[in-house]
């Protein structure tokens, strides 16, 4: 009799297979823990100095302006 786990195993092993099948593949990512403190001091330290810099105001507008894009 097939457990709990092997039924899921089965299921994603299936899955993956009909996403290969649909011309995909599996693609693993590291991108930043923005949960821990460091992920916050470094995110303060980037804004204040985004934020001092003389190219601040040109910077945001810049944000200001691809934001309202309409891409889709």
């Amino acid at each position: 009799m097939a457990t709990n786990s092997d039924a899921t195993r089965q299921r994603v092993m299936a899955h993956r297979q009909r996403l290969r099948e649909q011309g995909f593949r599996p693609v693993q990512i590291w991108i930043p823990d923005t949960r821990t403190n460091a992920f916050l001091v470094a995110a303060h330290d980037q804004s204040t100095a985004v934020a001092g810099s003389g190219l601040a105001s040109t910077d945001q507008a810049f944000i200001d302006d691809i934001s309202q894009l309409d891409l889709l």
